[in-house]
């Protein structure tokens, strides 16, 4: 009987000191950006993203030749001449959600986040705080935030041609949902 009860406190302790990691291969992430001469919207259902809730650590990751724009030549100009796709082939994510033990992952609801980390594009390197969410149904969170860049802040050169057709901000929107790691 002691032996029991010994292996049962082992257990739960265990289980309450487990990391609870989670991961997306299927997280969902667009950019839009708008002028009185041109909308741009790209979607990419392609991102992978590892979400720590124990620690808070989050990481984000997807190629940006998989950004699906309507417009072909869009997209075709997107991967050459701005992202240059081929040289910068991923952009990512790697950071911290700050207040993560505000998260009950044993409750739904939808909790407000606010995440630290380093964001890469083109190549550069920049450190973002972004006010997100995290909605947890069933015991599985979606992370969801949205925040905007400038293309020149991460050396992203748009010709004089087609200045007036880029937004000067780019809104870029993050929904990933997760899965329990196993």
């Amino acid at each position: 009987m002691k032996r029991n009860i010994l292996i049962m406190i082992l257990l739960i302790g265990f289980i309450t000191v487990y990391p609870q990691k989670y991961i997306s291969k299927t997280g969902h992430i667009w950019f839009y950006g708008s002028t009185p001469m041109e909308v741009i919207e790209a979607h990419n259902h392609q991102s992978a993203s590892v979400f720590d809730a124990t620690t808070g650590d989050v990481q984000f990751s997807l190629l940006n030749n998989s950004f699906e724009f309507k417009n072909a030549l869009m997209q075709e100009h997107f991967n050459e001449n701005y992202m240059e796709s081929v040289k910068f082939p991923k952009s990512t994510f790697k950071g911290k959600v700050s207040n993560i033990g505000t998260v009950d992952l044993k409750k739904d609801g939808v909790y407000k986040v606010e995440v630290t980390g380093d964001l890469v594009i083109h190549g550069v390197t920049k450190n973002k705080t972004v006010p997100g969410s995290i909605e947890v149904k069933n015991g599985i969170p979606t992370a969801k935030a949205t925040f905007k860049v400038t293309p020149e802040e991460f050396n992203i050169q748009i010709p004089d041609l087609v200045k007036e057709k880029v937004a000067k901000e780019i809104e870029i929107t993050i929904d990933i949902p997760y899965q329990l790691y196993k």
